[in-house]
């Protein structure tokens, strides 16, 4: 067990605490704890590449952990009214969709690597931000409505366009013979 993983896993940890936060209307706590699991992520990450400390284990865990860390606020935040409902089911579907073919292409021993698109990216950023904001503004005593609707629409828009190009690669990969995606679909998406 390496110090990032131990990081990563306190990271995982401090979820059930972020919701209880959200839940209770501890808004500005809330958010300070979740940047406080913002920094973590930097600095597991850091480390491991810094004290060459990366385990397969960490490659594993760091992802799962941060996506817990996102729905599990979503869904805190969508529970409150914070976030449309309709944003919280696409965020959570997305990431059970993704991990669902993971775990099936695994079980049917066609595993799969997933690697990080632009898009991906670019949504888990988003996600971030609008967490952050949709946390901050009333822990802060701020309220801006117009913020929270166009940074959902945004979130929306990526959610959609990652999780279709997932699908999309992991159809491709479930139907070729060898069971890898091809260099050029991959290159296609980035």
């Amino acid at each position: 067990m390496s110090l990032p993983n131990i990081i990563t896993i306190a990271r995982m940890l401090a979820v059930p605490l972020i919701v209880w936060l959200i839940i209770s209307g501890q808004m500005t706590i809330a958010f300070l704890v979740f940047i406080a699991a913002g920094l973590s992520d930097a600095v597991d990450g850091f480390i491991a590449k810094r004290f060459h400390l990366s385990t397969n284990l960490g490659a594993y865990l760091d992802p799962l952990a941060d996506k817990l860390l996102l729905v599990s606020i979503y869904i805190a935040l969508g529970y409150l009214d914070v976030l449309p409902v309709w944003l919280v089911i696409l965020v959570a579907s997305r990431d059970f969709m993704i991990v669902g073919g993971l775990l099936l292409a695994w079980f049917l021993e066609r595993p799969m690597a997933i690697q990080p698109l632009l898009v991906s990216k670019a949504n888990t950023a988003g996600q971030i931000v609008l967490a952050g904001v949709a946390l901050g503004l009333p822990g802060f005593g701020y309220e801006n409505t117009h913020l929270i609707i166009w940074g959902s629409v945004a979130v929306g828009i990526l959610t959609v366009g990652s999780g279709a190009i997932y699908l999309r690669d992991w159809i491709r990969h479930m139907a070729n013979g060898n069971g890898d995606v091809s260099v050029s679909s991959r290159t296609e998406t980035r």
